[in-house]
């Protein structure tokens, strides 16, 4: 027997899908008013929906303006970076012991591909097939709670991307011999501590050489 969605979850989705697929960009003022003409739902459901956004980080309720779609920086990119880090790593770690043969031929296809991408000047397909990359490492963690919470944080990373793209040079070949490095040690069935730091220090690594990179952008 299917279960009913109550009117705030289902105003809570269209919100949360319409800011996921950038319908609703950065900045984007979400109208109350507006939003009932448009779904034919009342006032209250998108008052709840807004305001369970507000608490998960999505939106800024400001003064005189109402809801506002987040607009990310640099901070808020770091952070993000710091906390998919240490989830990602762990989910990784979980993941490791039950990733199949196939599964890793995958992983390793999907980083040929990548450089392929990377060759050819494809910046999107390349953010597309490292989340993938990402995500089979992840698959197998038997943890859905933290599966959750890593999706989570891989999609704010991308909407932060889209509000404000940054690269270090020469990071994406580093990050490519990385991943090369991670599936080996899974391959080769290495410490799951080993393959947590491994995962952890290959997020960081980004993080580090965007630091850097800027550093030298300010002192030129």
């Amino acid at each position: 027997m299917a279960v009913a969605v109550s009117k705030a979850e289902q105003c809570y989705e269209i919100l949360r899908k319409g800011i996921m697929e950038g319908t609703f960009a950065p900045g984007h003022r979400l109208v109350i008013d507006q939003l009932v003409r448009d779904y034919g739902i009342s006032s209250v459901p998108w008052r709840e929906a807004v305001r369970r956004l507000e608490a998960e980080g999505w939106v800024d309720i400001v003064r005189n303006a109402g809801a506002v779609v987040k607009t990310f920086d640099t901070g808020s990119w770091e952070r993000t970076m710091q906390l998919l880090a240490r989830l990602e790593g762990y989910a990784t770690a979980l993941s490791a012991p039950n990733l199949s043969p196939e599964d890793l031929e995958r992983a390793r296809t999907l980083n040929k591909e990548m450089a392929a991408a990377l060759a050819n000047f494809e910046p999107a397909r390349f953010g597309a097939l490292n989340r993938e990359f990402h995500q089979l490492l992840c698959s197998r963690c038997d943890d859905e709670r933290l599966a959750g919470l890593v999706e989570d944080e891989w999609t704010r990373l991308e909407l932060i991307r889209r509000s404000a793209f940054w690269y270090a040079p020469g990071r994406a070949h580093a990050s490519l011999a990385e991943h090369d490095g991670l599936v080996d040690l899974i391959e080769g069935g290495a410490d799951p501590d080993m393959i947590e730091t491994a995962a952890r220090r290959h997020e960081l690594n980004t993080v580090t050489a965007i630091a850097e990179h800027e550093a030298q952008l300010a002192e030129s």
